[in-house]
């Protein structure tokens, strides 16, 4: 059993920075590939973005170039820094850990974290 913890979320001003953490429990979060969520109001949850165990990444064309994932296996600990934060950006963020898939899907989450708001507005 896997147990994910974010942490980071904020209000914060558009052009704004945050950095959300994730701290994982149990043994596996070295091997799989992991990535961050987020499901605004009234919207489907999203794959933000995405990094393998070797460190290959993936992003939604809407953050390309403002945030940045990473991972540091010895702490089972992913990081996504969002720079240029907008007010479309607000939602809630989750972590998930699972497998890497096919085709546009790219995450299959076998665990998730509890959530954390991220708010931008002025």
């Amino acid at each position: 059993q896997v147990q994910l913890v974010e942490s980071g979320g904020d209000l914060v001003q558009p052009g704004g920075s945050l950095r959300l953490s994730c701290a994982a429990s149990g043994d596996i979060f070295s091997v799989r590939t992991v990535g961050w969520y987020r499901q605004a109001p009234g919207k489907q949850r999203e794959l933000v973005a995405g990094i393998t165990p070797r460190g290959s990444t993936t992003y939604v064309d809407s953050v390309k170039g403002r945030f940045a994932i990473s991972r540091d296996n010895a702490k089972n600990t992913m990081y996504l820094q969002m720079n240029n934060l907008k007010p479309e950006d607000t939602a809630v963020y989750y972590c998930a850990v699972g497998s890497r898939t096919g085709g546009s899907t790219w995450l299959r989450p076998d665990y998730w974290g509890q959530g954390t708001q991220v708010t931008v507005s002025s």
